[in-house]
């Protein structure tokens, strides 16, 4: 489905179709109570009240599919919050805050904050290691913007530090870390990277002993020139910091150390989410909407 066809979607621009389809991805048997879990098929149906509302015969609450998602308490109209979530799936560097709030006519706090709600359902929680059947897996790190009590200096230092895993032809882990030492990463590869799996990296130190822990490591010596040696390379991670970087610089520009893992996790999700694994803008955006359940996101607290 193309782009343009994609956006005519009447769950885009109706509210009656948008619950709908809301409802559809997270209640495939049917309405379930997000307060008590009563799915006794009893809910009294308040639509004509207000869209989407039902009432539960159980417990006697009132909810709508919005209730323990991201989107709850959201006064967004939910028409325009899935317009936002299917434009930050199909844009492959991302959409600004600013984009969204002249293309959905909303206030500019107002989308900076769907953004990030949008962001926490992109995250998904997966522990599944990778490499698994011997699989070969990249590993390496970049750095990206300036941490906020440190002034710029020579070096990296002064810039957050990202840690990427990546399955050769399968999906990829990023990591916002304290430090690249091996005390920091190490650690982190041993619990998302099976025993038996192939690993690549540069020539960094604190890679050094990974055959003690993997099947085997392999490595290319960038400060020689080298950037690939048959199969021996970490080119797959690079295409990805480019997307990665080109977003981060090009489209949000700014980026605060509370919020970064929200943005790795976006860069993430539409990687292991890309048209080369056949998944296209609007399965995509459907499966960001799964990712959606469960998770709740607020700045002020909640009573």
């Amino acid at each position: 489905m193309s782009n343009i066809s994609a956006m005519s979607a009447t769950y885009l621009h109706d509210e009656g179709a948008a619950f709908a389809h809301l409802e559809s991805i997270l209640w495939p048997e049917g309405p379930v109570c997000p307060h008590c879990g009563s799915i006794s098929g009893k809910h009294y149906d308040l639509r004509k009240t207000r869209v989407g509302l039902r009432k539960c015969s159980d417990c006697r609450k009132q909810f709508t599919v919005k209730v323990g998602t991201v989107f709850e308490s959201a006064h967004i109209p939910l028409h325009k919050m899935l317009q936002a979530v299917y434009l930050l799936c199909s844009s492959k560097k991302g959409i600004s805050s600013h984009q969204l709030h002249r293309i959905l006519c909303i206030q500019y706090n107002s989308a900076w904050f769907l953004t990030h709600r949008i962001r926490e359902a992109f995250r998904s929680g997966e522990l599944a290691p990778l490499g698994g059947g011997g699989g070969i897996v990249e590993v390496d790190e970049t750095f990206i913007g300036q941490k906020e009590d440190m002034p710029k200096r020579r070096g990296y230092a002064h810039k957050h530090a990202i840690l990427s895993l990546v399955e050769r032809g399968g999906a990829v882990r990023s990591f916002h870390v304290e430090g690249t030492s091996a005390a920091h990463l190490v650690p982190i590869l041993r619990a998302n990277i099976t025993k038996e799996a192939s690993v690549m990296t540069d020539e960094a130190g604190q890679y050094t002993h990974l055959n003690n822990d993997f099947a085997s490591h392999e490595y290319v010596n960038h400060g020689a020139g080298e950037y690939g040696r048959g199969e021996v390379h970490t080119n797959t991670l690079e295409g990805f910091y480019s997307i990665f970087k080109r977003g981060m610089k090009g489209v949000y520009q700014h980026c605060s150390e509370r919020h970064l893992h929200r943005y790795v996790a976006e860069f993430d999700f539409r990687y292991n989410h890309r048209i080369a694994l056949n998944i296209h803008d609007g399965e995509r955006a459907a499966r960001a909407l799964a990712g959606a359940k469960g998770k709740r996101l607020t700045y002020r607290p909640t009573h």
